[in-house]
């Protein structure tokens, strides 16, 4: 059967054509049209080296030559693959567009070549003969890591960012600020990382779990690592949107500097990093120096990271210490707020504006429509389905990240050996059933949906390989659902997809995913005895 009926994410067309194909070898040469560099450099530096091959230049009409080519009257990111007598010709709307194409063609070859070296240096590489014509249906395909509740090296996260590349997956949210923990260094206010990037112990499993790991934990990306990190993404295609959290999981920032709690009823000197799990009671004053101190953290934020929206958080901020402070109450008289969600969203109010005079745009978790939200300013829904219709209702784009059915932290199944249960039981089928706009938005407000997320929430994964074992391989079934242009829900092939992840986990094993197996968790990525919190029956649709 031919790899071109084996892809993930599934393309649009797909069609063999007869002839034995095309040969890569020692001599096979790359051409590159001006705007195609991106493809052209990660075809030379990481496809190359897998195949043993240098793809020296060559001219455009060389004999089977791999080419790339740029054509606009194919959408961006939409690319066309021919491989045929005269070589391998791979055709983008865009510079991504090419990008993807390459991503399509690693595929075509099979699944050693997803290694960083050659197994047989001796080996002819064969292009299957075909055609393949693609393009995505979201804009916003993207995958949330958290890296506050357990730290990930630069190195992990740009191994994430290639296997986000590998699945065509375009926007890395980037979670770096938490009660447990601040893992971005801002050079105004040096306390953030000095103080607040480690605890003195972590929790190990769910909060109500009786062990802990007594040692300290923690770590931070300086600015020349985010930059790298940054860089790096784009020449993958793939936007960092940054997430910085106010006004509640502050807790990190509140212990470096105690000001910006609500001091006057609690001593905010005394708070050290969060060493558990859940929300912290511990939010941000709502004062003008909390103001003045966060517009401080984003503008060095915005000298980082070029993406056009950044995150604020604005998820679960209790609000009881407001209701007890002075200074919260004065704060909502003068401002003639009705009380302490109007003061939430006053806040998010503030940054949504300080963005916009920068050219910025703010998206937050679905809270924020709470009160009232601007214009220009978009929703991660995350509670179920109802945020992102309400905001799509009001003229807001929205990304659609509901807990309940992308949240990959989520337990992959109900038996006992699952490691650290946590909320519903979301199958590899499950996954591939998710479908991202809701059935209640006409025509017109579809089109406030962005697109999708899956979220990679970190309390109970403390190591690389545990995130690889809540990601993979429900991530490739997300992906699909993020890039192809799948049926409804229940007419969707999963035995298809099914088949198709037969030759994908080969190309997870290349890489060194140490993904669930179909069969259930290898005995080491068990983790007996340490208690979760799972959750019985099917997740609500809400």
């Amino acid at each position: 059967m031919s790899e071109l009926t084996h892809l993930v994410p599934a393309a649009r067309t797909a069609a063999p054509a007869p002839g034995a194909g095309v040969p890569l070898t020692a001599s096979t040469t790359l051409w590159a049209a001006p705007g195609t560099g991106t493809a052209e450099r990660w075809l030379r530096t990481a496809l190359g080296p897998a195949l043993g091959l240098p793809l020296h230049p060559g001219p455009e009409d060389a004999d089977g030559a791999v080419r790339l080519r740029l054509d606009g009257s194919l959408a961006p990111e939409a690319y066309r693959l021919a491989a045929d007598g005269h070589g391998v010709t791979l055709t983008g709307g865009g510079p991504a567009g090419v990008f993807w194409a390459a991503q399509t063609l690693r595929q075509l070859l099979g699944p050693d070549a997803f290694r960083r070296a050659p197994l047989d240096p001796g080996r002819t590489w064969t292009v299957p003969a075909g055609t393949v014509e693609d393009g995505p249906r979201f804009r916003w395909r993207g995958l949330m890591l958290d890296v506050a509740r357990h730290f990930m090296p630069k190195d992990g996260v740009l191994r994430y960012l290639d296997l986000m590349a590998a699945h065509k997956l375009n926007v890395f949210h980037f979670h770096l600020t938490d009660d447990q923990g601040w893992r971005v260094e801002i050079k105004r206010y040096p306390k953030l990382t000095e103080t607040g990037s480690w605890r003195p112990r972590t929790k190990f499993g769910h909060r109500a779990s009786p062990h802990w790991e007594e040692k300290p934990h923690g770590g931070f990306y300086t600015q020349d690592d985010i930059r790298e990190i940054v860089a790096y993404a784009a020449e993958r295609h793939i936007t960092v949107v940054p997430e910085i959290d106010v006004p509640g999981h502050s807790q990190a920032a509140i212990a470096a500097y105690p000001e910006l709690g609500n001091t006057d009823v609690v001593d905010t000197a005394a708070l050290g990093v969060w060493d558990t799990w859940g929300i912290s009671p511990n939010v941000l004053a709502p004062t003008e120096h909390t103001l003045r101190f966060y517009e401080g953290v984003f503008e060095e934020l915005l000298g980082l990271f070029p993406s056009e929206f950044i995150h604020v958080g604005g998820d679960e901020c209790p609000k009881e210490q407001w209701r007890r402070s002075a200074t919260a109450k004065a704060r909502m008289e003068d401002l003639r707020l009705a009380g302490e969600d109007e003061l939430q969203a006053w806040f998010i109010g503030h940054f949504d504006a300080w963005l916009a005079e920068r050219g910025r745009r703010l998206i937050g978790w679905d809270e924020i429509l709470e009160g009232g939200l601007a214009p220009r300013a978009a929703v991660s829904s995350w509670r179920g389905y109802q945020g992102g219709i309400a905001a799509a209702r009001a003229g807001h784009d929205v990304v659609m990240c509901p807990e309940q059915h992308v949240y990959l932290d989520h337990r992959q199944d109900g038996g006992p050996d699952e490691p650290v249960p946590i909320g519903y039981v979301r199958t590899l089928e499950d996954v591939y059933r998710f479908e991202p706009v809701p059935s209640e938005l006409t025509a017109e407000e579809s089109r406030r949906v962005l697109g999708t997320q899956a979220n990679l929430w970190t309390e109970v994964m403390e190591s690389p390989a545990r995130v690889d074992y809540q990601a993979f391989p429900r991530l490739a079934a997300f992906a699909e659902v993020a890039w192809s242009a799948l049926p409804a829900p229940a007419e969707r092939d999963f035995a298809d997809f099914a088949r198709r992840m037969g030759e994908h986990y080969r190309r997870l094993d290349a890489l060194g995913v140490s993904y669930r197996p179909p069969t259930g968790p290898r005995p080491w990525q068990r983790r007996p005895g340490v208690p979760g919190r799972p959750i019985d029956g099917r997740p609500p649709r809400r």
